[in-house]
C-alpha cells in the first residue's frame, strides 16, 4: 500500500510517500499550491510515479485538538484533489509537524533560508510515517 502525504499550506505544499510497503515514510517535493490544487503536470507526474492508494493530509488542529483555523480551507482542498485523483482519503493529526521539521533540518546544519523550501516536505513525511505506524498498530490488533 502506497500513501501519498500532502501538508497543505497556502504557499505551498509538501509532499511525502511512502514505500511499497508502507512502512517507511519518505519527504518527496515541495510544490506552490496553485500547481497542486490545479493537478499541474508537476504534481500529475508525482503522482504517476507512486501510484498512491490512499491520499493522507495533515488536518491543522490546535494544542487542544480542536480544527485550526485553516482546517476547513485544507479539508476542502484535500476533498477536491482525492476527488481528482481517485483515491482514499485520510486526515491525519499534523501537530507541531513543522516545527519538528524546522527542528531536524537545523540540526542538519540549514539556514532558515535553506529550509524554508523543505520544511513542507519533511513535515509531510513526519505526520505520514506516524499515520503508516499507527494502520501497522491497527492491523495487529485486527
Amino acid at each position: 500500500m502506497v500513501a501519498l502525504a500532502l501538508d497543505i499550506g497556502e504557499v505551498r505544499i509538501g509532499i511525502a510517500a511512502s514505500d511499497r510497503s508502507g512502512r517507511v515514510a519518505m519527504p518527496v517535493k515541495v510544490l506552490p499550491a496553485a500547481e497542486v490544487l490545479s493537478l499541474a503536470r508537476s504534481f500529475r507526474a508525482i503522482v504517476e510515479d507512486y501510484e498512491p492508494d490512499v491520499l493522507v493530509c495533515g488536518r491543522p488542529q490546535t494544542l487542544s485538538g480542536e480544527d485550526g483555523p485553516q482546517a476547513q480551507r485544507v479539508m476542502d482542498a484535500a476533498r477536491s484533489i482525492a476527488k481528482a485523483l481517485d483515491v482514499p482519503l485520510e486526515f491525519t493529526d499534523e501537530r507541531l509537524s513543522s516545527q519538528e521539521a524546522k527542528r531536524i533540518l537545523r540540526a542538519e546544519g540549514l539556514s532558515e533560508r535553506k529550509m524554508r523550501g523543505k520544511v513542507d516536505m519533511v513535515a509531510a513525511s513526519l505526520f505520514l510515517q506516524a499515520w503508516l505506524d499507527a494502520q501497522k498498530g491497527n492491523d495487529d490488533s485486527a
